[in-house]
Parts: C-alpha cells; sequence; structure tokens
C-alpha cells in the first residue's frame, strides 16, 4: 500500500523537519511504500493574500534536505512545464494538481523524467474521462493502451479527489474508485475529498472529521494508496488546515484502514 503523507505546504524547514520525523514510522513499515509529501509553490490558491510556499529554489532544497536525512521518497507539485526538469531531479513522484489535468504540456513534461506521476482527478471530470491524462502520459512513454498494467509498469497513478458538488462543496462518489482502477493504480486522496472551496471567505474550507469515514470506505472498496495531508496543528496550517489530519489521527487512521484490507 502506498501512502502519500506530509503537510500541505513547505511552511518552514522548522516545521517540515517536525512533521517529517513525525512519519518516520511509515518509512519503517515494510506493508507501507512511503512517499513524503509538501509543495514548494500553491498555485492556485484561493486569494493573493494566502500563503503560497517558499518558492522552488528553497522548496526543493528542504525537500533534498528531508530525502537525505530521512531516506523518504518525496512526491510534490508541479504547475508548469518549465519547472518539472529542475523539481524532477529531487523528487520521486511528480504530481498533476486536480486543475491541471488536462494540461497536456504539463503531462508530456512530466512524462519525459524518470519519475512516478500522480494525476488528481479533476473536480469537474468523471472517472471515465481521466483515462485520456493518464494516456497522454503513456503515450509520451511508448505505450499506447490505457490500461491498469501499463499504467502500473510505467509507475502513473491516478488520483480521486472529489467532484464539485453545487458551490463550495464537494462529493466522493465511490465508483469513481472502481472505474478508474479498470485503467490505472488508483489513489485515493482523502483529505482533498473533505474541502469545501471558498468557503470560509476567501479561504477553503474543509471537515477533517469526515476524513476517516472517507478512507475506510476507499479501502473497503480496494485501492491501490493513499494520499493524507497532515500536520501537528492543523489550526494554524497555512494551507488546507480544516481539511488536514492532526499526525497522531493518521496514525489511527492508518491502523484501521490496514486491518480493512486484511479482511478482504
Amino acid at each position: 500500500m502506498k501512502i502519500l503523507a506530509g503537510p500541505c505546504v513547505i511552511e518552514s524547514e522548522e516545521n517540515i523537519f517536525k512533521i517529517a520525523k513525525a512519519l518516520e514510522q511509515y518509512q519503517n513499515d515494510a506493508t507501507i511504500d512511503f512517499y513524503f509529501k509538501a509543495s514548494f509553490d500553491k498555485a492556485n490558491r484561493t486569494s493573493l493574500d494566502s500563503f503560497r510556499g517558499l518558492g522552488i529554489d528553497e522548496g526543493l532544497r528542504i525537500l533534498q534536505k528531508v530525502k537525505d536525512d530521512f531516506g523518504y521518497k518525496i512526491v510534490t507539485d508541479v504547475h508548469e512545464p518549465v519547472q518539472v526538469p529542475t523539481v524532477a531531479e529531487v523528487v520521486d513522484m511528480l504530481q498533476i494538481p486536480a486543475f491541471l489535468c488536462r494540461q497536456t504540456d504539463l503531462l508530456v513534461a512530466s512524462a519525459k523524467t524518470q519519475c512516478e506521476i500522480n494525476i488528481k482527478k479533476g473536480q469537474f471530470l468523471d472517472a471515465n474521462a481521466m483515462q485520456y491524462p493518464l494516456l497522454k502520459v503513456l503515450q509520451t512513454r511508448g505505450c499506447s493502451e490505457a490500461t491498469y498494467e501499463n499504467a502500473q509498469k510505467h509507475s502513473v497513478y491516478l488520483c480521486e479527489r472529489g467532484n464539485t458538488f453545487g458551490y463550495g462543496n464537494l462529493v466522493v462518489d465511490m465508483r469513481n474508485l472502481v472505474l478508474m482502477r479498470k485503467f490505472a493504480p488508483v489513489i485515493f486522496d482523502a483529505t482533498h475529498s473533505v474541502q469545501m472551496p471558498t468557503a470560509e471567505n476567501g479561504k477553503t474550507g474543509g471537515d477533517s472529521s469526515m476524513v476517516p469515514y472517507l478512507a475506510k470506505a476507499a479501502a473497503a472498496i480496494g485501492v491501490d494508496g493513499f494520499f493524507f495531508e497532515t500536520h501537528f496543528d492543523p489550526s494554524i496550517a497555512l494551507s488546507d488546515g480544516p481539511n488536514m489530519l492532526k499526525l497522531e489521527d493518521l496514525d489511527k487512521l492508518i491502523t484501521t484502514i490496514k486491518k480493512i484490507q486484511e479482511i478482504k
């Protein structure tokens, strides 16, 4: 089981290392394929006043230090094709943000690297439509058909994170997990799935209390991995705090998920 976990954004080197240290147990768990996640830039914040991160140079320096000190595999977002070669020198997995999942140049640039790729499903797309972003990556890597086996061979994943539901809310259709898994290994993003976009006067809100329920449902259905944003104190997190899990709550949830998977 893959676990992608870490804070939404790199707030400071001190905070990153505090969180990275707390996640060390997953690196040492033989049943988990662990990736440390943090963004050097959040390019899709609601407001110009929102914290975006420390930028690509400082952000990648910190992520490289985490990689060197803890031995973690690293996953981070890329937003523009020009960023991809530089980011790929540090990280092991490139993540395509949901809003950008149809951006051909970004997908192709990412596919030209040796990195694994996690394509987040757009909030505006149904599950079957995700075969086309996937196919852009696979075709760039010399593969003509979007199948689970081909995506697995080329280390390309599709990531469910909910669909827009009316205004200011998301809903997860669990059928998407089954449908997308016909094309590729699927990662369930349990924390972004409980977002409430623009719900807090120019900031994205959320309801982290719903994260365990959705994650347990996804585990029962069957997925290849989970994405969790986590923080030692989500109430002071500079991005996505309302939908993030406390580190101690993440530990309880992963233990439960593993038990559910054992039943299957």
